[in-house]
């Protein structure tokens, strides 16, 4: 499946869950306002710190295993064995120790021990939480897009309901509770479209596992780790930065503007984790990734321009539409924000590179350095420019980073090949 058909394909999936986290958006300014917005974001970061140790951190590891051995489906079966175990077993461990520190992680990450109830929510279902990831990693590995996409088309249906259900019926509560419910229960929907399948089995996700599998998917644990410790915590940072000396109704003005960001993006991220990682892992050759590469940037890059420029001119009507009139200081952030996000993505079509051949020690030592800068850069820039600047550091932050990835990474293909073919030699 080439790119062309895999990015319309996606665009299906992602138009609908773009119309339900707008949808959403809109429910949440009605129904928790402003602050709210700001618990829900460090509840967000905090899942994503959580799951990494439930199996989430192997995702991008069974994505590219699963594609690159996509002609030996013993060493497929094998994988999933593998990340299955890991994934059950890291979840009952994580579970009991959220259900035990409920109430401690209830007052580090929303600054209230009364909602430690969320907390067990997410203990209960963290199982099946971990499991729906797993299952859509292998069939993005295996390039079963339309089923891929039917799951995800699913899931964000689930989530536009019980989110809605919830948040209106228990306001912040229920939509704090809403966001480990649904991926929980599109576990089902998942699992069923799995077993429709030829080559799946549920039996294929338990077993003993693979040593040198294992071995593989550390690398992989690894950058995920730091990734899924170094974002979330950064985004928390500078949240809780903009929310201490500005406020937290600022605060969730700017977590408006991060959630609209990542909703209008979709197409273009997905389109890079569903597309990108599976066909640069099978690649073999340094010309091939550089190749792969240049197409990126012909067909995805303008797309996130044209997308970026419309809710730029949009923002208005964005803004009016999607929340409320209590909203409207979101309006300051675009510009900055805009700009970042097209530096983003422009840098992410070479930093795939480095998920899809396991640079491990390039891929954390940038993590590590850009999550700082961004705090940092926020920093500095709010304190010389005002809170409307924090959008500024994000794109000066990505800048940086673009350039880092042309000089570490894309220059450095034919080097890195070069070594592989000595080390199997």
């Amino acid at each position: 499946m080439n790119l062309v058909r895999t990015s319309l394909l996606n665009g299906i999936a992602v138009a609908i869950k773009m119309l339900t986290l707008l949808g959403l958006n809109k429910v949440l300014a009605i129904y928790v306002g402003p602050a709210g917005y700001a618990a829900i974001g460090q509840f967000q970061n905090a899942l994503q710190v959580i799951t990494i140790f439930t199996g989430g951190a192997i995702t991008n590891g069974v994505v590219k295993y699963t594609a690159q051995y996509h002609e030996q489906p013993e060493q497929q079966v094998k994988l999933w064995k593998t990340a299955g175990f890991v994934a059950i077993l890291g979840s009952l461990v994580v579970a009991l120790l959220v259900a035990l520190f409920n109430k401690e992680l209830a007052s580090l990450f929303l600054k209230d021990t009364a909602l430690g109830g969320v907390f067990l929510w997410f203990a209960g279902v963290v199982v099946f939480f971990s499991l729906n990831i797993l299952l859509l990693a292998i069939l993005n590995g295996r390039k079963e897009i339309v089923l891929y996409i039917v799951a995800n088309i699913a899931g964000s249906f689930l989530s536009f309901g019980v989110t809605f259900y919830l948040a209106t019926s228990f306001g912040l509560y229920g939509a704090l509770v809403a966001l480990v419910v649904y991926q929980s229960i599109s576990f089902v929907v998942t699992l069923l479209l799995c077993l429709r399948t030829q080559w799946f089995k549920l039996s294929f996700l338990f077993g003993r596992p693979d040593k040198q599998i294992v071995k593989k998917l550390f690398a992989f644990f690894l950058m995920a780790v730091v990734s899924a410790a170094c974002a979330p915590l950064a985004q928390m940072l500078v949240r809780n930065h903009i929310g201490t000396a500005y406020g937290w109704e600022m605060a969730g003005y700017w977590e408006a503007m991060w959630r609209l960001s990542a909703a209008y993006l979709l197409l273009v991220t997905t389109t890079l984790s569903v597309y990108y990682l599976p066909k640069l892992s099978e690649l073999k050759t340094a010309a091939e990734v550089k190749t792969e590469i240049i197409q990126g940037y012909k067909l995805i890059f303008p797309v996130a321009l044209l997308a970026a420029a419309a809710m730029y001119v949009l923002r208005d009507f964005v803004v009016a539409v999607l929340f409320t009139s209590d909203f409207y200081p979101v309006r300051m952030f675009f510009a900055g924000q805009v700009v970042g996000d097209c530096l983003k993505i422009f840098s992410w079509i070479m930093a795939y590179v480095m998920l899809s051949r396991a640079m491990v020690k390039v891929f954390i030592t940038t993590e590590i350095i850009f999550c700082i800068s961004l705090y940092l850069l926020t920093m500095a820039f709010t304190q010389w420019w005002g809170v409307e600047a924090a959008t500024w550091a994000y794109a000066v932050n990505y800048a940086v980073y673009s350039l880092v990835m042309y000089v570490f990474v894309y220059l450095r293909l034919d080097d890195y090949f070069h070594k592989n073919l000595e080390h199997h030699a």
